[in-house]
């Protein structure tokens, strides 16, 4: 039976690394501050960012929420980036995600400064992480690293596949197993004999979307399986992309859904909003 890869206990410790480097920061005067804009009333978003703000009072973070009314133009949200973006007090800058369909996405993250960028979501993050250059990672693919290590697993020289090619999980996941000397194959939609390259994993990263879409046969034993999916089953219970009971009978390792990725998502937001701010006093 697989060991539980236990988010909550993993967030927890990283945060409390951060609360530790707030504390310092704040002896030095400097207030580490994330602010986040949401624009309309999407029920996912407003629970995600009432998440965040929750993580940065338990870190001794400042939070902004800046909430816009769904009919906001671009250009109007644009002036508050520019506006967030020049405000020296203000550390970290995420616009929550998905925006209204009149609103461009890549041209809204393209106005996020890379140094107050994390998400890790600009060009110049992607970027420098592609090249290895320091970077804010993406919270969640980051997480997802942190779960693996803690396993005690090497990652070098493993199988690992990922399942999801998507700029926000499925790619940088990719890249970052493939730093710490992986050999990686992204699988998608059009993947042939999806099930076979799975069982070969030493590592599996499912990032579909798909409830149940890992099932027990696609598992290698004792492989480390890192679920990122959050969905809804016929029953409208929370589940992930992996067939949890399943995989637990051959994987070596496994987070749940919940109680897992997500977790260590929101974690991640945090350390990056702290470099963040440990950044930026350095550079005045």
């Amino acid at each position: 039976m697989a060991i539980r890869i236990e988010g909550k206990l993993l967030a927890a410790q990283v945060k409390e690394r951060v609360a530790a480097g707030v504390k310092e920061l704040k002896e030095k005067g400097i207030e580490p501050c994330l602010a986040v804009i949401m624009v309309g009333e999407n029920p996912a978003s407003q629970v995600y960012v009432k998440g965040k703000v929750k993580d940065c009072a338990e870190c001794g973070i400042k939070s902004l929420e800046i909430h816009l009314p769904a009919e906001t133009t671009q250009n109007e949200l644009l002036q508050k980036l520019a506006e967030l973006a020049g405000d020296a007090g203000v550390h970290g800058l995420l616009v929550q995600l998905p925006l209204p369909a009149h609103i461009d996405e890549k041209t809204v993250i393209e106005a996020i400064p890379p140094q107050k960028d994390v998400d890790g979501f600009t060009a110049v993050n992607v970027g420098r992480m592609m090249i290895g250059e320091e970077c804010f990672l993406p919270c969640t693919p980051a997480g997802c690293m942190e779960m693996i290590r803690s396993t005690g697993v090497s990652i070098s020289g493993k199988n690992a596949v990922v399942i999801g090619r998507s700029n926000i999980v499925g790619k940088p996941a990719a890249m970052l197993l493939l730093r710490e000397n992986a050999t990686v194959t992204i699988c998608h939609s059009r993947t042939e004999n999806l099930k076979q390259v799975c069982a070969n994993a030493d590592i599996l990263v499912a990032a579909v979307g798909r409830a149940g879409f890992v099932t027990g046969d696609m598992i290698k034993p004792g492989a480390v399986v890192i679920d990122v999916g959050i969905n809804r089953n016929a029953q409208g219970k929370l589940c992930g992309d992996v067939d949890y009971d399943a995989a637990a009978e051959k994987a070596g390792y496994i987070t749940p859904v919940p109680g897992g990725v997500g977790l260590m998502t929101r974690a991640m937001l945090m350390q990056n909003t702290l470099q963040a701010a440990q950044k930026q006093a350095l550079a005045k």
